[in-house]
């Protein structure tokens, strides 16, 4: 069984029945803060719904709070957040209603405009109407045609013209991106504009601040709902730079950092003293896509020839065999249900493999005998500065000239939305498959000239129905077929090139106990949370 039917099935099995977890006894000691380094220069944005890189979901992860909630490092587990639980729903005229039910006593952080208060329905209804209404908000079009309708302060239904099935609900009201609640109150008060400098949530760590190129710092929210944090605080350091960051860790700066995917990392860092090495997933899933907006690329002679002068072994081999596996489709089937195994892909022929006669042969069809040049932004974090390198070196086998440019990651995502690179590079974790497909594959999220753009670089319009018939559809079980229909006519049409699925991976203090068992999370990093304690401060031998 694919392992993401497997974890579809354990995460269904959980719903209305998780508990929420509690808080640990706090220990004798002092509560400290913990330091950990990651590979960016900074964050792309401080609201949660305009999240961008794992950065920014790591950040959002400590400040804020869901209705439900992936469980802290189990994916497979939702649970209930600020729910008192899973909500269900009911059909009524055809319309499908959930139901929510809030948790009392949860507080706000207190703010520049706003004092500690409690949140309520009037919060959820104002989080989930912005996430639908803000210009340029990534996901906003998952939110459109909610309604709401508030009972009292602690009960409220999502109303939807059209029913879907949990698999595409639960997730949108979970902890990734919109799913966020944000103060009403410091928003309505302090303006928009200061919530993007001090954003206000109620997670366990709040706001404190943030110096961009080095450090966003969180205190402890001591009126946290689960329990006062064990820590005093967290730092979030930007070092892009692998061995600056290496070098900060072996110092005793750092109790915790983001680790490298280039073979031989892990091996060395594990023979550190006072150092343990934690990989995770699911893997982030890295493809290249093709942006037929962009001449040549309009041509799908061309976009072949492109595929065909790369050879995926070698994007691999850049990164330790710990960390990465091959991935054929656009979806990867380890995590998604939805998504295609290797074998499949193979079995149908939409495996293009390296072939320099034969891209050479589509190109000088395409009347590109003698090659061409493109300039190409690339982003400052290792796994693309190096795939993108490999890209340039592969394209001059069959002259294609690529002036690379490499920029910082914040810097790169903007590039790429305003459509300036002709092939991107994009590695994503999303909760569904339509909120995937959908926000790649969908013509509604073309980059800068769709209706609500969102990361649809390669200009796809070739599934749209697809799409929409999977997203109006109750059956798991046929939503995933249509999904699939999806993904290889977009392989047909040599839209995408996919890569590898790569897993995260840390270097952290054994004294540091992040209060769960880790497996997989969404949020880009271990998760730290009320729980997560650093028993004394040990510095390397």
């Amino acid at each position: 069984m694919k392992r993401g039917i497997f974890l579809l099935v354990a995460w269904l099995v959980t719903l209305g029945c998780a508990p929420v977890l509690q808080a640990g006894t706090a220990g004798a000691q002092t509560p400290q803060i913990l330091k950990f380094a990651v590979h960016t220069s900074g964050l792309s944005h401080l609201d949660p719904h305009f999240a961008k890189g794992s950065q920014d979901a790591t950040f959002a992860d400590m400040v804020f709070n869901s209705l439900v909630r992936y469980a802290p490092g189990n994916l497979s587990l939702l649970e209930p957040d600020i729910a008192e639980s899973i909500p269900g729903f009911y059909i009524n005229n055809g319309r499908q209603i959930w139901t929510i039910h809030l948790k009392k006593g949860i507080m706000f952080h207190s703010g520049p405009f706003n004092p500690a208060y409690e949140l309520t329905a009037d919060d959820v209804i104002f989080s989930l109407k912005k996430t639908a209404e803000t210009a340029g908000s990534l996901i906003f079009q998952e939110y459109k045609g909610m309604t709401f309708e508030k009972h009292d302060d602690y009960t409220l239904e999502i109303i939807l013209e059209k029913p879907v099935s949990p698999l595409f609900f639960l997730p949108i009201i979970a902890n990734h991106r919109g799913g966020y609640i944000v103060s009403r109150k410091a928003i309505q008060t302090g303006g928009y504009d200061f919530f993007t400098k001090h954003p206000v949530g109620t997670g366990p760590f709040m706001f404190d601040r943030y110096i961009p190129k080095e450090k966003c710092v969180l205190k402890a929210h001591s009126a946290y709902f689960r329990g006062t944090p064990q820590l005093a605080g967290v730092e979030m350091h930007f070092i892009p730079d692998n061995d600056l960051r290496e070098t900060a860790f072996r110092k005793g700066d750092m109790d915790l950092i983001l680790g490298v995917g280039e073979p031989g990392w892990i091996q060395k860092m594990e023979k550190l003293p006072q150092t343990r090495i934690d990989v995770f997933g699911p893997g982030y899933t890295g493809m290249f896509h093709l942006n037929r907006s962009i001449k040549p690329l309009d041509d799908i002679r061309v976009r072949k020839a492109i595929i065909h002068a790369l050879d995926r072994d070698r994007f691999l081999a850049a990164s330790t065999t710990k960390l990465v596996t091959p991935v054929l489709a656009p979806m990867s089937a380890d995590f998604l249900p939805g998504g295609i195994e290797n074998d499949k892909i193979t079995a149908l022929g939409l495996n293009l493999k390296k072939d320099i006669p034969l891209a050479r042969e589509l190109l000088a069809e395409a009347g590109f005998a003698e090659g061409f040049s493109m300039t190409l932004y690339g982003s400052e974090k290792r796994v693309y500065k190096t795939s993108y390198e490999i890209l340039q070196q592969a394209l001059a086998d069959i002259n294609i000239m690529v002036n690379l440019k490499i920029v910082s990651h914040s810097r790169y995502h903007q590039l790429i939305r305003q459509n300036k690179n002709a092939i991107v590079l994009y590695f994503s974790l999303r909760p569904n498959a339509d909120n995937y497909l959908r926000g790649f594959f969908h013509s509604d999220a073309i980059v800068e000239t769709g209706t609500s753009p969102h990361t649809n670089f390669s200009h796809c319009t070739a599934v749209d129905k697809l799409l929409d018939d999977a997203r109006s559809e109750i059956d798991p079980k046929k939503q995933i077929r249509l999904w699939e229909q999806a993904q290889i006519l977009i392989l047909h049409e040599a839209l995408v090139y996919p890569l590898l699925d790569i897993k995260n991976c840390f270097a952290k203090r054994p004294n540091l106990d992040y209060g769960h068992e880790l497996k997989t999370t969404m949020a880009g990093y271990p998760q730290f949370d009320e729980r997560t304690r650093l028993v004394t401060r040990q510095l390397p031998q």
